[in-house]
């Protein structure tokens, strides 16, 4: 039997330095809302963007993370699915820590061409999305609570991962699967039956399909991660979170984009 879904859309900046996250993040949303016969829940206010260290941002965001958390954790009490779209994957800061509460034995499938498991202590750019992971499994103080335990955490088509960040990884026993390994065989297995929650940067996808500010090469295809939602057993997708898709891009018309969120979206059996 299929569980219901909570919609929910985050609008509030969070760390955001290019335009197209927060619109990306709505028109995703919507098209999913129109599939689904869902309305959707609308977390936060739009404000411009602009470029700016973790520490000057996450106090700006406070209000959008605890509405982000907040409606994860009814959508929890309610028993439906929360499934977001979310402007940047520091959004999750507010989010994950709800999810280690409610399922402390889920594994998080973090599918994204980076890490995001530094530290204030080793960030090189100083981007709030690249710190996310590293918080919620407690290695430096969000002030939005943590709980995650890293050995819960996979990975998957992870390709651009700093030195230092690397030695964090390991030293926590993150299952890091470059975009060679990262296989719906080798995904289940790592699982292994149980609960999981689903984090999509769209950056881990090969560059043309669908667009993200911070695009590495040598990435997974579409069809590869429909296929790894594909292998996952209804009922064991606790909620999903899909972020970073980029509207506006000058070389991909946002509307075939956001076809192409829909058709691996579908792959899930939630």
């Amino acid at each position: 039997m299929n569980m219901p879904i909570d919609l929910i859309i985050s609008q509030g900046r969070v760390g955001d330095r290019t335009s197209g996250a927060l619109p990306g993040a709505l028109a995703a949303g919507q098209a999913i809302g129109r599939m689904l016969g869902l309305q959707p829940r609308i977390i936060g206010t739009p404000s411009p963007a602009r470029t700016d260290d973790w520490s000057e941002c996450l106090p700006d965001a406070t209000e959008t993370l605890r509405g982000l958390r907040d409606a994860v954790q009814a959508a929890f009490d309610s028993g439906a699915v929360p499934v977001l779209a979310t402007n940047t994957c520091g959004a999750s800061i507010g989010t994950l820590p709800a999810v280690a509460e409610r399922f402390p034995d889920a594994v998080v499938l973090w599918i994204d061409a980076h890490g995001d498991f530094n530290t204030p202590q080793t960030t090189e750019s100083g981007y709030l999305g690249g710190m996310v992971v590293a918080a919620a499994c407690g290695l430096w103080d969000s002030g939005h609570g943590a709980g995650l335990n890293p050995a819960q955490v996979v990975i998957v088509g992870g390709r651009d991962i700093d030195p230092a960040e690397r030695e964090l990884l390991d030293e926590h026993r993150v299952t890091v699967l470059g975009p060679g390994e990262s296989t719906p065989e080798r995904v289940a297995e790592l699982v292994d039956g149980r609960d999981v929650w689903i984090h999509v940067d769209w950056d881990v996808l090969e560059p043309g399909y669908i667009p993200a500010a911070y695009r590495v090469g040598e990435g997974l295809l579409p069809h590869q991660v429909a296929a790894i939602f594909a292998a996952l057993a209804p009922g064991q997708v606790k909620g999903v979170e899909l972020a970073e898709f980029e509207a506006g891009d000058d070389e991909i018309p946002s509307h075939l984009s956001v076809e192409l969120i829909l058709e691996t979206f579908q792959a899930l059996r939630l």
